[in-house]
């Protein structure tokens, strides 16, 4: 999400098909229709870079959406996250964007017998970028920002998913839509404690099965002890707005030169970095939400030397019959040439990230038939196949395949036994009949209101399908298109009826898209909702309700607990389809497009947005 938008849940993905954008209520931000995050904003910057494209020099050229803050505590958008990766360093990362988590500023670590102790050890001479030594006193700083300060947005991934012990106590702030409470930890109350230089003790309330995955997250970034002032004890060495703007410090591989917004930010190779030493001198971002103006840049001009999804080849000029020579790897990733494109042969790499976009419905406006009646109207692998040119893989559970109990078989023949709306069809005579049994006809249509992003080429041309479908079933579906930001204020305020999102992972477990689902955490009467539902009071809810709780009540990492989660998971996944809150639409394939002077690692399911650098190379452009 955006520093304005003041969310502190989950993080949502833009669905769009051109425009890049994206943000992070409580989890995601956004992303492409293509599975790859990005910022939600809206500018259209102009800026040309100063960079040498691919010409062989030391810059790496690259293209980002509209960045909203540089400080790892409050970005919640993808476009910030992709330059705070290359920043800041955590305890732990997810090396290349895999989802098997390695240690980064730790060494090693150890867990007590009752799995609620954890001891951190710290490589020692780790440095940030303004020469001070990495201590485990920073870490605690670090984390105290995350879980105390009122400018956090992630107050949640330390203080209720991990479940570090603390105190909690309210703070008010004020913002377009009036006063708010946010909850945060009581100063200095977390359990943490830097036992010495270089060891960290961290005690949980209870165990969780995915610390390690979460500690991975950029929110979780070391900063030198007392930079911001922002909690209680440290004056601070400068103002927030500075260091999330104009100084951040951090010990990653770059470290911060410029940053000019909706026109460019660069960062610069750190030779004193604990790690491998950058290849290329330095990393320059043009900034721009155009997807015209990034593919003439990018992909036409090579201005850019690698791009991904819609933000370099939007899917209006996208042609999957251009991808040949492929191959897959271990890990199921795609790799192949893409083109020509403009007279160029790009690399092409495509990867099933851990994201799903979805269609959510205000349980409260939009009654159950007509809920039922799109779900039955709606055929996912068309919709894949027509809509976004097969860039992505028809979605029935929120939960994406990856991470599916017993992954992908397990999610597929589930949704082929079990998906109660018409599996891989479209059936409008059962979209027509419950309306008809719910008392609609034709001179009693429903009428309701699909808000979609506006700059969004795709997610329009998908409503238009779902309208003409849906006359014969007694709907009129009006599609109206908004900027990203109104539409998550409106839908925070209980005022959308239908609305298109997106999620993709913070860690990569299916409790972090369930809790979407949540009922309690989907009141729009309430501050901060996680989705915008309102799904209460039907015995699906309950449902979910208490499969939900099972799952908090089994956070730890026992195979016990494990299998009782799982089971969990499903019954949030049948509720789900039961009153149709989310109507899974897709779950995007993120690409990468490369000219052929680019050497870059493969990423993995985390997405690229959790991929470092430093290990890319540049070769000489030929003339």
């Amino acid at each position: 999400m955006t520093d304005t938008d003041n969310l502190t849940r989950r993080r949502f993905l833009q669905a769009t098909g051109g425009a890049a954008s994206a943000v992070a209520l409580a989890g995601c931000t956004g992303g492409d229709d293509n599975g790859n995050g990005n910022g939600d904003g809206n500018g259209n910057g102009d800026g040309n870079g100063d960079g040498n494209g691919g010409s062989g020099g030391k810059t790496l050229q690259l293209m980002n959406s509209t960045v909203t803050t540089l400080d790892p505590v409050k970005a919640a958008d993808t476009a910030s996250g992709t330059i705070i990766q290359q920043i800041f360093d955590s305890l732990m990362n997810y090396p290349n964007g895999e989802i098997a988590v390695e240690k980064q500023l730790a060494k090693g670590h150890e867990v007590s017998d009752d799995q609620k102790t954890y001891t951190f050890h710290l490589k020692e001479s780790v440095k940030f970028h303004n020469d001070k030594e990495v201590t485990a006193k920073d870490i605690v700083y670090s984390w105290r920002r995350l879980a105390e300060s009122k400018n956090s947005r992630r107050q949640y991934f330390i203080l209720s998913s991990i479940g570090v012990k603390h105190e909690t106590t309210t703070k008010t702030y004020t913002d377009d839509e009036g006063e708010h409470e946010l909850t945060v930890a009581k100063a200095n109350s977390l359990a943490l404690k830097a036992k010495d230089d270089y060891t960290l003790e961290m005690t949980l309330e209870k165990p969780f099965h995915a610390t390690l995955e979460m500690l991975a997250y950029t929110s979780f970034a070391a900063v030198p002890e007392g930079i911001v002032g922002d909690i209680e004890g440290y004056d601070g060495e400068m103002k927030q707005s500075k260091f999330a703007t104009k100084k951040p410090v951090g010990a990653g591989p770059f470290s911060f030169k410029s940053w000019q917004t909706n026109v460019a930010a660069e960062v610069e190779k750190y030779e004193d970095y604990h790690g491998d030493v950058a290849k290329v001198d330095a990393v320059h971002w043009k900034i721009s939400s155009n997807s015209e103006a990034k593919y003439n840049y990018g992909a036409v001009s090579q201005n850019a030397d690698m791009g991904y999804g819609s933000h370099f080849i939007p899917t209006s000029k996208y042609n999957a019959d251009k991808i040949s020579d492929t191959s897959t790897d271990d890990l199921g990733r795609t790799v192949g040439k893409y083109g020509p494109e403009k007279g160029n042969t790009l690399d092409y790499l495509g990867v099933s990230t851990i994201n799903t976009y979805y269609m959510g419905f205000n349980t409260a406006t939009v009654p159950k038939a007509v809920r039922q009646a799109v779900a039955y109207a709606a055929n996912q692998e068309t919709i894949v196949e027509e809509v976004f040119k097969g860039r992505g893989a028809p979605a029935y559970h929120l939960t994406p395949p990856m991470i599916y109990p017993g992954g992908a078989p397990k999610y597929k023949s589930h949704a082929e036994s079990k998906y109660p709306y018409s599996y891989n069809e479209s059936n409008l005579e059962k979209a027509k009949q419950v309306m008809e049994d719910a008392g609609y006809n034709e001179n009693n249509k429903f009428s309701f209101t699909f808000t979609v992003y506006k700059s969004s080429s795709t997610w329009p041309q998908l409503a238009g399908l779902l309208r003409d479908q849906l006359q014969s079933a007694h709907i009129e579906m009006e599609i109206k298109k908004t900027a990203f930001s109104t539409l998550l204020q409106r839908g925070r305020q209980g005022k959308l009826e239908a609305y298109s999102l997106g999620w993709i992972m913070d860690w990569p477990k299916p409790d972090n898209f369930l809790g979407l689902l949540y009922p309690p955490l989907t009141d729009t009467s309430k501050d901060s909702p996680q989705s915008y539902t309102n799904w209460s009071g039907t015995p699906a809810a309950k449902k979910a309700t208490k499969a939900w709780e099972t799952i908090q009540n089994n956070s730890g990492p026992t195979d016990e607990e494990m299998k009782a989660r799982q089971k969990a998971y499903i019954k949030m996944e049948e509720a789900n389809w039961e009153d149709v809150t989310f109507l899974n639409m897709y779950h995007g394939l993120s690409e990468r497009f490369a000219f052929e002077w680019v050497d870059a690692p493969k990423y993995g399911g985390a997405g690229y947005s959790r991929q470092m650098y430093n290990k890319v190379k540049l070769s000489e452009r030929n003339k």
